[in-house]
Order: structure tokens, then sequence, then C-alpha cells
């Protein structure tokens, strides 16, 4: 398998930390994003493949192409069910899945280089969108602390990593890069519990500092 994805993509990087959670072998082919957000950079044999050449791109042994973290994630799990990335109780996996969506869809979705060239493009000054991408942080991490304020630890919910962990890790390493003030001491204690096995650490490296 070949995973394609940008440095610096905190959506690549849920999928690399699966994958190295799960001991899934895939070639990690990262490349620069392009300068303009409206534009991919991703081979021309892969874009073509997927609506607008999303990143990450999963592609099988086969040919076939996946894109969106959040649906190759749920492809991992059910191919490779061990290590579970989520729990058998279906009210806990509700819970763990509504978090991982507050990150991934209502956090990462309003700051994203394409919303904030968007807002520049209608005028909004650098200073403006980049105030905008710390606000939108700022309150999804709220929202993620306060689901987290009766689950159990040092993981987001338990004694071992997950999906939510997954998706909290390289949001908080993307609300440093704008500045974000980091007050949420239930998030911050997840992600050092993550930042101690190698499946994170290792691929924080790769992907982020790359």
């Amino acid at each position: 398998m070949h995973l394609h994805g940008y440095r610096r993509c905190v959506a690549t990087w849920r999928v690399q930390i699966a994958l190295a959670l799960k001991g899934v072998e895939a070639e990690l082919l990262l490349r620069d994003p392009p300068e303009d957000a409206g534009r991919t950079a991703l081979p021309a044999g892969i874009a073509a493949g997927v609506p607008r050449g999303p990143s990450p791109i999963l592609k099988l042994p086969d040919g076939q192409l996946l894109h969106n973290a959040t649906a190759i994630l749920e492809w991992l799990e059910e191919i490779w069910p061990s290590p579970a990335l989520l729990p058998p109780d279906p009210a806990m996996r509700a819970r763990i899945r509504a978090f991982s969506q507050t990150v991934a869809g209502e956090v990462q979705m309003l700051h994203n280089p394409r919303v904030l060239a968007r807002l520049r493009a209608t005028g909004a000054s650098e200073g403006q969108a980049q105030g905008w991408a710390r606000q939108a942080i700022t309150e999804g991490l709220e929202a993620g602390e306060a689901l987290l304020d009766d689950a159990a630890g040092p993981f987001c919910f338990g004694d071992r990593p997950g999906m939510a962990d997954i998706h909290l890790v390289p949001q908080l390493q993307l609300a440093r890069r704008f500045g974000v003030e980091l007050v949420f001491p239930r998030l911050l204690a997840a992600e050092a519990a993550s930042l101690t096995l190698p499946a994170f650490h290792v691929t924080l490296r790769e992907t982020q500092h790359a």
C-alpha cells in the first residue's frame, strides 16, 4: 500500500498513526502542499482518481484509491480490527466518534488552507485570517475538553489510545503552529500519554517535521 499526502497535514498524520498502531505497513509518499490551496500537488494518476485530489489518499495493492481520512480510518478498523481503535460498547463508540468528528469536522475544516485562502480572497488581511483560525481552534478545543470531562484516562477514553487520540494529537500540534494558548489540562494529558508511544512520536517527526 501507498499513503499519499502532504507534509504537515494533520489528516495524513491521523492515517499514519492508525497504520502504525495496527502494525500495517504502507509506503509514505509525502509532498509539499501546493501554494494554491485550491490546486492539487498530488501525482496526476492519483489525483485523477478522486474528486479534486484530496489528501490523504491510500492506494491499495489492487490499485483502488481510498480518500478522506475518516473513511480510511473506518476501513482500517474493519479490515484490521486488532488492536481496536473503538471499544465494543456502542454508546462509548458513539462518544468517541462524536469527539473525533468535533475535531475533524467542526474544528479542522474551519481553518484549513482552502478556507483561509477564501477569507483572504474576500479582502481579509493575513492577521484576520490567522485570528479566524485561532478562534475556530480554541472553540473546538474547548468543546473537546468538555467532552472528556468525565472520561477515564490517561488517554482520551481509557487506558489505551484509540480513534479520539488519533484525532486529538495532530490537532494540538496544529494549534501550536497557529499560536493558540493551550489551557486544556485533560486534552494535554491525553496528548502526553499518546506521545510516549512510537506510533505517535515517530510519525510526528516523519509527517510534521519532514
